[in-house]
Parts: C-alpha cells; sequence; structure tokens
C-alpha cells in the first residue's frame, strides 16, 4: 500500500460553503488528512461540478500542480502557494499530466490540449481536437495568440496522459481513447458514453465508466469490472437537491495505478477504492465523505 493525494469537488455547494479540498491518503494506516480546503468566493456559480473545486494533480519533484477550473497552481509539500497561472483558452480544466519537461492540461470548455512549459513557466503547446463524422481532427495553435480556436464542449475531453507512444485523450463524448503522434490522431479503443481517466494500462485500457457506476480494465479478452462502493442510503447527507445530474451517489472518477497490479479509483460521495486486478477484487475502500455532492475528482500517488 502506498499514500495519495485526491482532490474533490462538491457540486451544487452554496456560495459561501466549502467546495472542495486537497487530501492525503494513506491506505495503509487508513488515515486522510485534508492539506487544502478550497473555500474561495471569486467562482462562477453557474451550471453544475464546473468552477466549484480543485481537479486534477500532477507532481514535478518537490512540486505539487493543481488544477482549477481556470487556473493552474503550484504548492510545495507543504502546500505553501508557490505561484498561479491562467490562460484565455483554460477553461473548465479537468485532468492534467507531466511527461518530461510539460504540464498538460485538458481544457474542457475548448475541446483543447494545453502545454504548460514547466521550466520556463508559460503555456506554450495547445492543441484543439473535433469529430467530423468518423475521423478526427487535431488542429494545434498557439496558446499565447488572441487568434486561437473559439470556446466548444461538444468532445467534453477530461483527460490526458502521455508516455513514448503518444498523446491519449478521452472525454465523456469523446467515443474512445484517442492517440497523438504529433502528426495526426486516431481512435485507438472504444470507449463507452460518460468515461473519466481513460489510459493505456500494461496490454488494455484503464477507465472510470461513469454512465455504469464501475471502473473498468479492459483487454482483447478480458473485461474486468469492478464496481462502485456504495453507502447504505441513510448514510448519505446532502440528498435533498432533487437532480442526479448535479449530484449522485456511485460517480466514479479519480484514477491511478499504485504498483502490483494494484489501482486506486475514486468515487462519490468522496471515498477512494483499492481494487487488485490479479485477484480480481477491492482490497480495501476508505471513505471520506457521506455529503452526496462531494466527489473526488484528481487522484495520484504521492512520491515517497
Amino acid at each position: 500500500m502506498t499514500t495519495l493525494l485526491a482532490s474533490s469537488v462538491v457540486r451544487g455547494s452554496h456560495q459561501g460553503e466549502s467546495h472542495g479540498g486537497v487530501y492525503r491518503i494513506d491506505l495503509q494506516a487508513g488515515k486522510v488528512d485534508q492539506m487544502l480546503d478550497w473555500n474561495t468566493l471569486d467562482i462562477d456559480w453557474q451550471g453544475r461540478g464546473w468552477d466549484r473545486g480543485l481537479r486534477g494533480i500532477a507532481f514535478d519533484g518537490e512540486r505539487i500542480y493543481i488544477a482549477a477550473s481556470n487556473e493552474l497552481f503550484a504548492y510545495d509539500r507543504s502546500f505553501r502557494l508557490l505561484g498561479s497561472w491562467t490562460n484565455p483558452y483554460l477553461k473548465h480544466c479537468h485532468e492534467i499530466s507531466v511527461y518530461r519537461r510539460r504540464l498538460y492540461l485538458s481544457s474542457t470548455g475548448f475541446d483543447s490540449i494545453l502545454g504548460f512549459d514547466l521550466d520556463a513557466k508559460r503555456f506554450c503547446f495547445g492543441l484543439q481536437l473535433a469529430r467530423v463524422g468518423s475521423q478526427y481532427q487535431a488542429m494545434p495553435f498557439d496558446p499565447l495568440s488572441p487568434r486561437g480556436p473559439r470556446a466548444g464542449n461538444r468532445l467534453h475531453l477530461n483527460n490526458v496522459v502521455c508516455n513514448p507512444n503518444g498523446m491519449y485523450i478521452s472525454g465523456l463524448h469523446s467515443g474512445g481513447l484517442l492517440r497523438f503522434d504529433g502528426q495526426g490522431i486516431e481512435p485507438i479503443a472504444a470507449l463507452p458514453e460518460g468515461t473519466h481517466n481513460a489510459q493505456p494500462y500494461a496490454s488494455g485500457i484503464l477507465y472510470n465508466d461513469t454512465a455504469a457506476d464501475c471502473v473498468r480494465y479492459v483487454t482483447a479478452d478480458t473485461d474486468l469490472s469492478f464496481p462502485v462502493p456504495r453507502l447504505p442510503t441513510e448514510q448519505l447527507t446532502h440528498t435533498d437537491l432533487g437532480d442526479p445530474r448535479v449530484a449522485r451517489a456511485g460517480f466514479a472518477r479519480g484514477l491511478c495505478a499504485i504498483g502490483e497490479g494494484l489501482i486506486a479509483s475514486g468515487y462519490s460521495p468522496s471515498g477512494v477504492a483499492v481494487h487488485d486486478l490479479n485477484a480480481g477484487r477491492t482490497r480495501a475502500v476508505i471513505q471520506l465523505s457521506h455529503d452526496i455532492r462531494n466527489a473526488i475528482h484528481g487522484l495520484v500517488i504521492w512520491p515517497g
């Protein structure tokens, strides 16, 4: 077991209430420490999840990068704020990841991926995606230019990860896991509607099948599924919103591999489950909240 860092958003919270935070989770001890409470009034209160709370998390050495909806923050390991950056093409950011000397951000509001130079501390890369029929288009742009792309949210891109084989991009309506090789883009695996955190893993694809309330690992001859842990209905709080599109139990989001065939996945009300791909069973469940509005977003390993 290891230590994780998780972010959460609170969907449908009222102005003045806490609407998310960052938590360090010791899986071995079952201990949770809240490191940040994102309780600012300087947010957009329209929509559902949108601007409430903190999103993707990525490490670069001793620095922790955490995305809010329209801003990227850097902290040290004691969670002292080191800096923050905005960009006109960063809107409704979801997951982020570091590869080599760039940090990549999924800008859902522009159906785009942005790149942030970790040494120069500036945005340096932009790529907008579109689907035309059964084909996909990848259109590079300069994130520092005023003549960039128009806002759009057709694919609802919510995840980006990179490895030596390319950049992997997916979203609620992307239709599959897409791979950009620097020249063009192509789908490499089909995904159901409503997925989060899709990524290559071993010989297959790992993702949160959010619409089906489970996390899945799919290969050419395997389809392994773990259901989201469920709290008894009487233990849930803040259930009076009356709209499951705003907040519901069982919303699967946040996913990372933690080694030796183990993965950690997040869900709502905020909790983290550890699943064993080799044994096909859930090894541990750590519950952070009983508030139905409180949902895990980002989930990464805390480096030793």
